[in-house]
């Protein structure tokens, strides 16, 4: 069984404190603090348009994410792991690259911190990963995980969690649904009580969306949850066409209700 590698993001108690980075690596560990990595050597200032977190052009310290992953290979996979219990399933290729779509890791300066989220809230920070051109590589919002604690190199998600896997004569759309539950679900829901994420409830156990929701509400709950449900405290965003086509959105449901059927199975 391979070596894994953790990027673990410990958080002091103190806000007034430097964020602290922890890397495992296999030729060795080693701890950057948020002032070490606001002055490593790659580090710059870079200008995000339409940054997800804020919903508008922001400017950063950050470090491409690159030079923090040695030994990663572009066929690996890598999870983020936010403070809230969200948590991303990465491809490391596009992390890696330096053209097209590329991956950098905000670091908030405790001096001069970011602004919150909402009112109330804390920031995106301390470390925030966001992207440059990310519409090159199809980067949707949720592989933008910001108050990220952890980052690691896992198998990827077939592997981790069969529970997940659609039945091997499951047609070429819930196939594809999969990949799109991959994407744009996981990081928030289980599925079967698999995946990593402790921030919102599972999808099949007890009850599918699917069986709750009849004719086109489950598509036009993920379209726009507060349009069905209005509630002040719903975490959930909603999924435009920019970012979930109709035809991925069809997949998606598709995906889900093909594993209403298949309520903890592990084959």
């Amino acid at each position: 069984m391979r070596l894994l590698l953790c990027l673990s993001l410990i958080l002091l108690p103190l806000a007034s404190q430097a964020a602290e980075l922890k890397l495992q690596l296999p030729q060795g560990n080693r701890s950057w603090s948020s002032e070490q990595l606001l002055a490593h050597h790659q580090a710059q200032s870079i200008e995000i348009k339409a940054d997800v977190a804020y919903k508008r052009d922001m400017h950063y310290r950050a470090v491409p994410l690159a030079a923090l992953l040695d030994g990663v290979q572009p066929g690996d996979h890598l999870q983020a792991v936010a403070l809230d219990g969200f948590a991303a399933e990465l491809p490391a290729a596009p992390l890696l690259a330096s053209q097209g779509a590329r991956a950098w890791l905000a670091v908030e300066d405790p001096a001069q911190p970011w602004p919150p989220l909402a009112t109330g809230k804390p920031s995106a920070g301390p470390f925030y990963l966001v992207w440059q051109h990310p519409e090159a590589a199809e980067i949707g919002p949720e592989q933008w995980p910001f108050q990220v604690s952890t980052l690691r190199l896992l198998a990827p998600v077939a592997e981790r969690f069969p529970a997940l896997l659609p039945a091997a004569d499951a047609g070429a759309e819930v196939q594809a649904g999969f990949a799109v539950f991959q994407k744009n679900c996981l990081a928030c829901h289980r599925l079967n009580g698999a995946g990593d994420s402790h921030f919102g409830p599972d999808l099949n156990i007890p009850h599918n969306p699917t069986e709750y929701f009849s004719g086109d509400f489950l598509r036009q709950y993920i379209r726009d949850p507060q349009s069905l449900r209005k509630w002040p405290q719903g975490r959930m965003p909603g999924f435009s066409k920019e970012v979930l086509s109709d035809r991925e959105l069809g997949e998606l449901v598709g995906y889900l209700g093909h594993m209403a059927g298949r309520k903890g199975s592990h084959e």
